[in-house]
């Protein structure tokens, strides 16, 4: 009996052993390099923590991007400068993604995701005083460096953070936060303008959650990268990475058309910079409901199909008509459209297999950054030869190209979707 009770003993250490491995191997993809020091409740807390963590991030974040179209406006009243030389704003902010989408992974190596949160937002923080207290042209272009720089940490931990077959559901529910948070910006911009010297000083919100979030922010461990390219998977995982960056790329560029130039489309149609400031919500309320909705699948369609429509039709409101009213409900209806592109696009990039979320991350921050860089400085370039209305109808051929992107490479199947919600 002793004999028999000591193999049963063994037998459950064993099977404890194997019940703990099991959860460990469940934390590192759920969590992404965060772990807890128990289980049970324990180890579903520090996953708990780590997505309100990344969401205030990406929320704070929101905020300060929404902010950066009404600032066009706001900065070229206030430093007497042309809103299309402010279009590097922009770029600034797109360089400090492309950055970080190079040393990232490196980074990764040798901090912790905690730690990496914490200077993501303490730089993406000092943008956006920069921004809001600028006295010159060269210093909100240096806030817009540091936002782009700080803020493209907190995009690149992101899908680590979310990762997991419900990835694509995930990233929309914590950007629909940030898109809400997106929607207080420009009614924030456009209210302090008609009581305080500049409206720029509203931007000053984001900076105490950052800050905050600096403080009391987990440290967690570094990031595992385990992953390895066999050889003879290599050229198809690349092609699939191929087509998964573009798509990014293409999702973020129809999006950033409208951050960075909405504000300036509702001034052209003859409001004032304080009610264009106010109306420029419209597109982050419909990407807040776009997103609080979450990728909508139509007859087995990616939701790519549906949104992207949705973005057509929203485009050909803000630039076939004139009125205010017109172009603010395009808007929302573009922003509606395009809610769910980025973060379906960027959950099905990260999941792409034979390369380690970390590099495919770096990837897809690499992406928001050629996007953010080129979009809208070409759309800013379209409007010095034709008028800001027409060039917002570059936003179709990239919408074309996103659709034939996400075509599939074999017949017979509808558009991909390679991560459901």
């Amino acid at each position: 009996m002793v004999g028999a009770g000591g193999v049963v003993e063994q037998e459950q250490e064993q099977e404890q052993e194997q019940e703990q491995e099991q959860e460990q191997e469940q934390e590192q993809e759920q969590g992404a390099g965060w772990r807890g020091s128990g289980r049970g409740w324990s180890g579903r807390w520090v996953g708990v923590s780590a997505g309100v963590e990344i969401g205030v991030a990406l929320s704070a974040l929101g905020f300060l991007l929404a902010g950066l179209g009404a600032c066009v406006a706001v900065l070229a009243r206030d430093l007497g400068v042309a809103a299309e030389r402010l279009g590097l704003l922009s770029s600034a902010f797109a360089v400090g993604l492309l950055v970080i989408a190079v040393v990232g992974p490196r980074v990764l190596k040798v901090l912790a995701i905690g730690v990496v949160l914490r200077i993501g937002a303490v730089v993406c923080a000092a943008g956006g005083v920069l921004i809001a207290v600028a006295p010159s042209y060269g210093v909100a272009i240096a806030g817009g460096l540091g936002v782009g720089l700080g803020g493209a940490l907190l995009i690149l931990i992101a899908p680590l953070l979310l990762s997991g077959p419900t990835a694509a559901a995930r990233l929309t529910r914590v950007n629909a936060f940030s898109s809400a948070c997106g929607i207080l910006a420009p009614l924030a911009i456009g209210a302090a303008d008609k009581v305080v010297s500049t409206g720029r000083l509203a931007m000053l919100l984001a900076v105490p959650p950052l800050v905050l979030l600096a403080v009391i922010a987990r440290p967690g461990v570094t990031h595992q990268q385990v992953a390895v390219v066999p050889q003879q998977l290599e050229r198809r995982v690349w092609v699939q990475v191929g087509r998964g960056w573009a798509r990014v790329v293409l999702a973020v560029a129809v999006e950033f058309c409208f951050v960075i130039w909405a504000v300036a489309r509702l001034l052209d149609s003859g409001l004032s910079i304080a009610g264009a400031a106010l109306l420029g919500s419209a597109f982050p309320i419909g990407m807040a409901v776009g997103r609080a909705i979450g990728p909508v699948h139509v007859r087995g369609w990616s939701p790519i199909v549906p949104g992207g429509l949705l973005a057509v039709a929203g485009t050909l409101l803000v630039s076939l008509f004139g009125t205010p009213a017109v172009v603010t409900a395009g808007l929302v209806v573009a922003g509606i459209g395009v809610a769910p592109l980025y973060p379906v696009t960027l959950a099905a990039l990260v999941a792409t297999s034979g390369l380690s979320s970390a590099r495919l991350a770096a990837l897809g921050a690499s992406a928001s950054g050629v996007a953010i860089l080129l979009a809208p400085a070409v759309l800013a370039a379209l409007a010095g030869v034709v008028d800001l209305r027409t060039a917002f109808l570059i936003t179709l051929p990239l919408l074309a190209a996103l659709f034939l992107a996400s075509r599939p490479l074999s017949r017979g199947h509808e558009l991909e979707d390679t991560v459901s919600p």
